[in-house]
């Protein structure tokens, strides 16, 4: 039988504080809006950046950790899986959305210090992400936010 797999990564800043709140439950959801940018050069020698920006969620342990640690410009490393959502709004249109659900967090703090958080539910990190070091991007500060 093959086995799939649904798996994001991605590495970049936060463009706004954590939005959190409860569920009806007690259940604590944080979401990011976590940007990434890439830089090339085209054929022509002009120098051209894009930024993309991701909606990611957190729930429970988590979103406590984001809610008390995070803050708008911090760089992040987050892991999970890409899920999709539709849901009908106020005016009967369906809308449709399209978030990463965080399994595992590493905030990659100032001076290269790392704090790495796993949700309860998935297996410890197993890869070296040493080479993302603070020294490793500097000069990457000139996010538009």
């Amino acid at each position: 039988m093959a086995r799939s797999l649904n798996k994001a990564t991605l590495i970049g800043n936060l463009g706004a504080d954590p939005e959190v709140r409860s569920t009806n439950s007690g259940t604590r959801v944080a979401t990011l809006s976590i940007a990434t940018s890439r830089r090339w050069t085209t054929r022509a020698g002009d120098q051209q950046e894009k930024t993309e920006w991701h909606r990611v969620v957190c729930w429970d342990k988590l979103a406590e950790i984001c809610e008390r640690y995070m803050s708008k410009g911090d760089r992040v490393y987050v892991e999970g899986r890409i899920e999709y959502r539709q849901w009908e709004g106020q005016d009967g249109q369906t809308r449709y959305t399209t978030e990463i659900r965080a399994m595992e967090m590493i905030m990659l703090g100032s001076g290269g210090g790392r704090e790495s958080y796993s949700s309860p539910q998935s297996e410890p990190a197993k890869s070296d992400f040493s080479e993302f070091s603070n020294r490793s991007v500097a000069g990457e500060d000139d996010l538009p936010f």
